[in-house]
């Protein structure tokens, strides 16, 4: 039987690709990568040879994982499932026994130590610093008994990290409600009500059918009159993957959550560190726990009394409707009818003039303008959906790498938006350069029937969000894989770029190029776009001290976590709650069950780098308000200085080489509005 994960192409042939060739193809690539490895430090190759080795070594690995890997995210099944865990930890062995390889980090510090070393250019310099770095961080100078633990421990994070996702994804698709009609959908806006029939439709139902996929989930928390319904919706979404609700302890991710920080606890440990927060900071821009959690207080001191105003006002807002109890499944609600009502605004006023396929080549217009380059379509063929697609990007009639877009909610598809590399830039052995590729996920309301999908202006600022971090990955210069793109980044800066492209989506200027009204293409009404404008910092601080609750808690609960007796998660979450937040949410919500960017993804104490990287975006993003927004020298230095180089140079370094000086948090806070709010206040 062939096996296309064994075979080269130029992309994925992921319509080929079946669960049945996944662990036969990593059994086999595994074992010739060991086998290689070996023959390679018996007799090693001189100096940055050695790492041109590795380097194509781990690339072969990388092309036939990242297939496998984005196919269990997008369109999961069973068969695959079982595939992807099979061979999960064989990998993370593997990657394991690198960074504990002796031989191999010699060779690296006799690389750092050698005459050849200050010829190296700066890319290549920092990616044997980042490597001597990572083999401490892998337990390289435990003795064998700990490299051992460390190594069963890895497997073990590795395992229950792919059990904590596969819960919150079967619990999502495990919750339904199925209406005969829409009269308890009242209040929902008809593009709403066409997904729910859509959703009934591919279920051979009549009627109408809510999920707990977002756009379902959103709309009903934001539209339905029927408060009974937002409460049973709410309390199903927030629950889920936990001891409580309708599912309660079918996908329980409690134990899970518990096993998970024990062991991170004990990791870090092993190696030094007093915690897994301090373990975490080694590959951050922060250079303490103390400096991130004063970060971070420092926002909320500023923050909360604007967010307690802005409660304030929305729980009168909710009595003079005859509501004297505001609970959580009323926020959105009511924030959206007092939006309607300052602002004669609602986002769904807003999807019509948000088509994707006006959206899609505004924003190709807007980085053709900041960057100089062109984006065009690609025919493939080779595709794990239908909708899915290939995109080019190219400068001066030269290709600079390719992305994939996967656009649509559905069932089998892990929620969230998220980008993620298929092929990484690098210079091959033979001299020629591996361009990158990218995925771009997404989870928007599909297109019914004649009507294309219409998208809300968070939905926009979501997909140039995603596409800052694949331009990040793209647009890269830097030819050794360890610090190209998004590699090698210190991951409190990775959202810089995608951050500050969202920027532009409130900017008159870019806004004609994204928005045409789907129907006539009429663009966005100019008193509609002062409306939307006026609206940006509505509800800002709430917003605000509700990305610092999930911030302060991750990294609290990482910082200050106890294995004896264990730490209680939901007394340090109601703590924090206690301090930062204005919403108290009810006795049964879970939300830490399905916070898979710490528990499954790679933001454990590490959630705050959104706040401290939209630090970094407002500030680079102020010199473009200062010299204009699409002014080409500005976007090609922004280009030159950030995205191009990867992770070649420190982040810090990388800012003070675009910005002038290091980062303040003054724009932040005015682009949100917060320091005119706190100015103003009594």
């Amino acid at each position: 039987m062939s096996n296309p994960l064994l075979e080269a192409h130029r992309f994925p042939p992921f319509s080929r690709i079946q669960p049945e060739h996944v662990e036969p193809a990593f059994d086999r690539l595994l074992a010739e990568s060991r086998a290689e490895l070996e023959t390679l430090l018996a007799d090693p190759p001189a100096g940055w040879a050695l790492v041109e080795r590795l380097e194509a070594i781990d690339d072969l690995l990388s092309q036939a994982w990242s297939p496998v890997s984005h196919m269990n995210s997008v369109v999961n099944s069973e068969p695959l499932r079982e595939a992807y865990n099979a061979v999960l930890p064989k990998l993370t062995e593997y990657h394991t026994e690198l960074g504990q390889n002796r031989r191999l980090y010699q060779a690296f510090k006799g690389l750092a130590e050698s005459d050849e070393f200050s010829g190296l250019d700066q890319a290549q310099q920092q990616l044997v610093h980042n490597a001597l770095r990572d083999f401490h961080l892998s337990g390289v100078d435990l003795p064998e008994a700990k490299k051992r633990r460390f190594g069963e421990l890895k497997q073990r994070l590795s395992k229950l990290g792919s059990q904590f996702s596969e819960n919150v994804l079967d619990a999502t698709q495990g919750w339904t409600k199925h209406f005969s009609d829409a009269a308890p959908l009242q209040g929902l806006p008809e593009n709403a009500l066409a997904q729910a029939a859509q959703a009934a439709r591919q279920q051979e139902l009549e009627g109408y059918l809510i999920t707990l996929e977002f756009p379902s989930y959103f709309a009903v928390m934001t539209f339905a009159d029927n408060r009974d319904l937002r409460r049973e919706v709410y309390e199903a979404f927030c629950t889920r993957a936990s001891d409580q609700g309708p599912q309660g302890g079918r996908w329980d991710n409690s134990e899970a959550i518990d096993e998970i920080l024990r062991l991170r606890h004990e990791l870090a440990q092993l190696l030094g560190y007093e915690n897994y927060a301090a373990y975490s900071l080694a590959t951050k821009m922060a250079e303490s726990t103390d400096q991130v959690v004063g970060f971070l207080n420092d926002l909320a001191h500023k923050s909360r009394p604007v967010a307690q105003a802005e409660y304030r006002e929305l729980a009168g807002f909710a009595r003079q409707a005859g509501v004297e109890r505001l609970e959580a499944w009323d926020i959105g609600y009511f924030g959206e009818k007092l939006r309607q009502q300052r602002y004669a605004l609602s986002q769904e006023e807003l999807r019509p003039y948000f088509p994707v396929d006006r959206v899609l080549p505004g924003m190709f217009a807007v980085v053709q303008r900041l960057y100089g380059i062109e984006i065009q379509e690609e025919q493939a063929d080779q595709l794990w959906h239908s909708d899915a697609r290939l995109f080019r990007i190219e400068r001066d009639g030269q290709p600079l790498g390719y992305f994939y877009l996967d656009l649509y909610a559905r069932s089998h598809k892990r929620g969230g938006a998220w980008m993620d590399e298929c092929r990484v830039r690098r210079r091959l052995e033979d001299g020629s350069v591996q361009l990158p590729v990218a995925y771009l996920v997404c989870n928007f309301n599909a297109p019914v029937g004649e009507t294309p999908a219409l998208l809300t202006h968070t939905e926009v600022s979501t997909l140039f969000h995603e596409f800052g971090h694949g331009l990040h990955h793209l647009l890269t210069r830097i030819e050794w894989a360890g610090v190209s793109g998004i590699n090698g980044v210190a991951w409190d800066a990775v959202e810089l770029p995608s951050q500050f492209l969202e920027n532009w989506c409130w900017e008159p200027e870019a806004l004609a190029l994204i928005s045409g009204h789907y129907q006539t293409g009429e663009p966005l009404p100019a008193e509609l776009l002062e409306r939307m404008l006026a609206a940006r910092n509505f509800q800002a601080g709430m917003m605000m001290v509700r990305q610092l609750e999930f911030s302060l808690f991750d990294f609290l609960l990482h910082r200050d976590y106890r294995p004896e007796p264990a730490t209680d998660v939901q007394a340090l979450l109601d703590r924090v709650r206690a301090e930062v937040s204005v919403v108290t949410p009810p006795a049964f919500n879970r939300f830490q069950h399905s916070f898979s960017h710490i528990f499954a993804g790679g933001y454990a104490a590490g959630y705050y780098s959104y706040k401290w990287a939209e630090v970094l975006s407002a500030d680079a993003f102020s010199r473009f308000e200062e010299e204009g927004i699409f002014n080409p020298e500005t976007g090609r230095a922004f280009e030159q200085a950030i995205l191009a180089q990867g992770g070649a140079r420190e982040a810090m370094d990388l800012f003070v080489a675009f910005r002038g000086r290091e980062p303040r948090v003054d724009a932040l806070l005015r682009h949100t509005g917060i320091t005119a709010a706190t100015q103003e206040a009594p």
